[in-house]
C-alpha cells in the first residue's frame, strides 16, 4: 500500500513537470535561490548552506526550437548569424586548419541501468522535455564556407556509425574522436570531406550500462604526443558506490601512439571543455558540478588542471566544503589534498563548452579570456545558464565576473529555443556556438 502511494506521488509530480514545467519542492527544500547568481561567480564566490530533501527541485525549460527569423541576442558590438541550420543535435565543434568545421551530431547512448526505476523514469521524461530524448545521430558532419561570408554553403557526412561521439582532435594527418566508450583514430587529410577508413581504437573509455555522464572530450598536447580525455562520473554524488566510478570523474592522459594512459587529475565530477591558455600554455577545463543541494549550490567552475590534482568530488565541493551524501566514506586525509577551483561560473549553469580567445577579432573587450557555453539548468529556480559567457583573463588567470556574449536562448515564457554546448574560434576569428536543441551552429562576429 505504501509503495503504491509513493509511486502515485511520483506520478503526480512528473505530471506537474510535463504539463506546466512546474517546480517540485518537498519539505525542507528551499524553492528559490536566495543569492543572486553573480554572488556565486568569480574567484571568491559566496558558498551558501546546502538544502536537501526527499526529491530534488526540478525546473526544466521545455524545448521549442527557433521560429523562422529568430536568433540569439549578441552583446553590444557583436552580431550573430546562422552558420548552419537543420542539424541533428549538434553538440561539439572542431575547426581544422583550412577553416572546415567538424560538428559532432550526437546524443546519449542506451544506458538501461541509469534509467531504470522510478528515478530513472523521471530522468528520462525530464531529458525528453529538455530536448535530449532522441536517438543519437552518431555522426560527424563537415561544414565548409567556400565564399567566406560566415555561412556554410557545403556540408558532408565525414564519419558515420559512431557511438555517441563528442570530442575531436586533429594531430597532423590523424583525427581522434572520443566515442562514449573508446578513443578512436582515423587517417584524415585536411580538405577531405569523407573518411572511409575503419577506426583504429586507441584506448577503451569507461562506458557500460550506467554511463551516467556519457560525453567524452579530447584535446591534444601542443606537440601532439599526448591526448587528454575527459571522463565524467557515473552518478551525481557517488550514490552508487565508488566501485562503479573506476577511472571516472577524471581527466586522462593518453599516449597518442601506444594508448597507454594514466589519471592526470581526478575528483572532477563532469569535465567537458578543455583548452590550453595561450599565455601560460596551461591546461584548463570547465566542470559541470553536482546537483540537489539547492538553487545556490554548487557552482560549476573553470579551473586550471594540476597533474595529480584532486578536486573534491564526491566528498567535497569548492575545495573543502563537505558533502555527506556519498555512499562510501572519504579516504583518510583526502580533505587535505582537495583543490579549490580557480573560478566559479554559478550554480547549475551546465557549463560545457570552452574556447580561449584568439586576439582582438571580436574587439578588445574579448581579446584575452575564455568563451564558455552554458547548456542551462534543470535544478535551479530561477533558471541559470542558457547562454554563452566570456571570462576575462589577466596574466594567465581569470578576473572579474562573467560577461554575457550570446543570450536569448530562453523565450519570454521560459521555454528553450536553443541550448548552447560547444564553442570554437573559426579561421577568421569568429565565435562558433553549437546549439543542440536549436539544431544550429551560430557564428558571432564583430560589427
Amino acid at each position: 500500500m505504501i509503495k503504491r502511494v509513493f509511486i502515485g506521488v511520483i506520478a503526480v509530480l512528473v505530471l506537474m513537470v510535463l504539463i506546466g514545467g512546474a517546480v517540485i519542492v518537498m519539505s525542507g527544500y528551499r524553492q528559490r535561490a536566495q543569492l543572486d547568481i553573480a554572488a556565486v561567480q568569480g574567484t571568491r564566490p559566496q558558498i551558501g548552506k546546502p538544502h536537501t530533501g526527499i526529491f530534488p527541485l526540478v525546473k526544466v525549460a521545455k524545448s521549442v526550437g527557433w521560429k523562422q527569423g529568430e536568433s540569439p541576442t549578441p552583446a553590444a558590438g557583436l552580431k550573430v548569424q546562422p552558420f548552419a541550420t537543420g542539424l541533428d543535435h549538434p553538440r561539439w565543434l572542431l575547426v581544422v586548419p583550412n577553416g572546415d568545421v567538424l560538428v559532432a551530431e550526437t546524443n546519449a547512448p542506451p544506458k538501461p541501468d541509469d534509467t531504470a526505476g522510478v528515478k530513472g523514469w523521471i530522468q528520462t521524461i525530464v531529458m525528453s522535455r529538455a530536448g535530449a530524448g532522441g536517438k543519437s545521430p552518431n555522426r560527424i558532419t563537415l561544414l565548409r564556407d567556400t565564399d567566406g561570408d560566415g555561412v556554410a554553403d557545403q556540408r558532408s557526412v565525414l564519419l558515420s556509425g559512431l557511438n555517441s561521439p563528442f570530442g575531436m582532435a586533429l594531430v597532423g594527418d590523424t583525427l581522434y574522436v572520443a566515442d562514449t566508450d573508446a578513443l578512436l583514430r582515423f587517417p584524415f587529410k585536411v580538405g577531405e570531406t569523407r573518411i572511409t577508413a575503419k577506426a583504429q581504437k586507441v584506448v577503451d573509455l569507461p562506458g557500460g550500462t550506467i554511463n551516467h555522464h556519457w560525453t567524452k572530450n579530447v584535446i591534444a598536447s601542443p606537440d601532439g604526443t599526448k591526448l587528454y580525455v575527459t571522463v565524467g562520473s557515473n552518478s551525481n554524488v557517488g550514490e552508487r558506490g565508488m566501485a562503479v566510478e573506476e577511472g571516472r570523474a577524471a581527466i586522462w592522459e593518453v599516449d597518442a601512439k601506444s594508448g597507454s594512459h594514466r589519471i592526470y587529475a581526478y575528483g572532477i565530477r563532469n569535465p567537458n571543455g578543455l583548452g590550453w591558455e595561450p599565455a601560460t600554455h596551461t591546461l584548463w577545463t570547465v566542470v559541470n558540478e553536482r546537483d540537489e543541494l539547492g538553487s545556490d549550490l554548487v557552482p560549476d567552475y573553470l579551473t586550471s588542471v594540476q597533474f595529480g590534482g584532486f578536486y573534491g568530488w564526491p566528498w567535497f565541493y569548492w575545495g573543502t566544503y563537505p558533502d555527506n551524501r556519498p555512499k562510501d566514506p572519504a579516504p583518510d586525509l583526502i580533505e587535505d589534498t582537495s583543490i579549490q577551483p580557480d573560478y566559479a561560473l554559478g550554480p547549475h549553469t551546465a557549463s560545457l563548452g570552452l574556447a580561449f580567445a584568439a586576439g582582438e577579432t571580436l574587439g578588445p573587450a574579448y581579446a584575452a579570456g575564455a568563451f564558455i557555453g552554458q547548456h542551462g539548468s534543470w535544478n535551479r529556480n530561477p533558471p541559470s545558464g542558457y547562454k554563452v559567457v566570456f571570462v576575462r583573463f589577466a596574466n594567465g588567470k581569470p578576473v572579474g565576473k562573467p560577461v554575457d556574449v550570446l543570450t536569448g536562448f530562453l523565450d519570454s515564457q521560459g521555454r528553450a529555443r536553443g541550448r548552447p554546448v560547444g564553442v570554437a574560434i573559426d579561421k577568421s576569428g569568429g565565435l562558433l556556438v553549437a546549439d543542440d536543441v536549436g539544431g544550429a551552429v551560430w557564428r558571432v562576429g564583430a560589427r
